[in-house]
């Protein structure tokens, strides 16, 4: 039988009863693995692809068993009489129900929120609708997805006891009525509204703790001290991108000086960029690329570009070295320049290989991190 009796659980409810309980105990144990596990990042990566994976499963299936359940008349309590287990009992099936919602939720808007990292195994789209690529956005949602999650982890153990109650101290039909579909229960009633409005208020009081716990901005860190120069940058921004897992990932540089000599009569000048390695982001994987796989800020705390200006047909170009990580490389940046009552705005781009610098060794092929890094600079400097 596939439909609910007011005594017994059809097969489609007891179906996705019994495969969101396997999601569950696969996805939690998941999740605190790639969490706390001592792992390199290429086995982090793949670990929470699968738990991302998992989650966007769980979240459809938790709405197909929600609009199922409300569908459905609901089997009986096996004991109306005890009104305050009973009450409680619904409660915590609510609240369940609603974890099962919001969890994955706010996981999924925390991933879309945020540049690169793992990706969710299936071909769609990584983003999500009206959703922004924004750091608090992700680290609100980050915060949310564990308040919730410890709510799931709460009101799964007291659904679990209970059920090992009515089998071991009652010795009623509860669970076997969820294990066999299995007849029992003197009749029918419909959903109550108290367990779902209050599992509503525990909800709210999660989220509301999980904004308070949003931590307030960092101090700023000590900057790069001010540099000579003949061309004041006055706003720009050093970023790149790096290709991760088949995904194209932004980052960038929050603090870089620049010494530019230059002459507009012959188009010819000099320029020496100081990037402070440690101000760089990346997605997710910030603190990595800080690591000694990568960056190795810790040994090498600033990267330096020292150029000749040239011009080359209607544009520039930047020829020089680049000294970063204690290695050096040439490198060519063609840019645009445009000057305006003493005002000059420039765009220019490069390609790299990282493979130049000594970073990411361990990763000797493309399929984690991709060999070419395209870098890219905008600023406005004022004479």
């Amino acid at each position: 039988m596939l439909k609910n009796t007011p005594r017994s659980y059809g097969s489609v409810a007891r179906i996705l009863h019994w495969l969101t309980a396997l999601l569950i105990l696969t996805e939690l144990p998941l999740g605190l693995i790639a969490n706390r596990g001592g792992f390199d990042i290429d086995r982090k990566v793949q670990l929470f692809s699968l738990h991302k994976t998992l989650g966007v499963a769980i979240f459809a299936v938790a709405l197909i068993r929600i609009l199922w359940a409300l569908s459905q008349p609901r089997p009986a309590s096996l004991h109306p009489e005890r009104r305050a287990e009973t009450l409680l009992a619904e409660t915590v099936h609510w609240v369940l129900y609603a974890a099962l919602v919001m969890v994955p939720l706010t996981g999924w808007i925390q991933h879309a929120a945020t540049e690169g990292f793992s990706q969710i195994l299936w071909p769609l789209s990584q983003g999500l609708p009206f959703i922004p690529k924004s750091e608090s956005l992700a680290a609100a949602m980050g915060l949310a997805h564990q308040t919730f999650a410890w709510m799931l982890v709460g009101s799964l153990i007291l659904h679990i006891a209970g059920a090992i109650k009515h089998a071991a101290i009652d010795r009623d039909a509860t669970l076997s009525r969820m294990v066999r579909g299995e007849h029992a229960g003197p009749g029918h009633h419909g959903h109550r509204a108290a367990p779902a409005a209050a599992a509503l208020a525990i909800y709210a009081a999660g989220a509301g703790i999980a904004f308070a716990m949003i931590p307030p901005s960092e101090a700023p860190v000590q900057r790069l001290e001010a540099v000579a120069s003949d061309w004041q940058v006055t706003e720009g921004s050093l970023g790149f991108t790096v290709r991760q897992m088949g995904t194209d990932v932004q980052g960038s540089f929050a603090d870089w000086t620049a010494a530019i000599a230059f002459d507009e009569a012959s188009g010819t000048g000099q320029v020496t960029v100081t990037i402070a390695m440690p101000s760089v982001t990346l997605g997710t994987v910030s603190e990595q690329a800080k690591g000694a796989d990568f960056f190795d800020v810790a040994h090498h705390a600033t990267a330096t570009f020292t150029a000749d200006i040239q011009p080359e047909g209607t544009a520039f170009i930047a020829r020089g070295t680049l000294n970063l990580r204690g290695a050096e490389a040439p490198v060519q940046m063609p840019f645009t320049l445009t000057i305006e009552d003493g005002i000059a705005t420039m765009q220019g781009s490069a390609t790299l290989d990282r493979r130049d610098y000594a970073i990411g060794q361990s990763y000797a092929d493309e399929a984690t991190v991709g060999f070419p890094v395209e870098v890219q600079v905008n600023l406005t400097a004022r004479r």
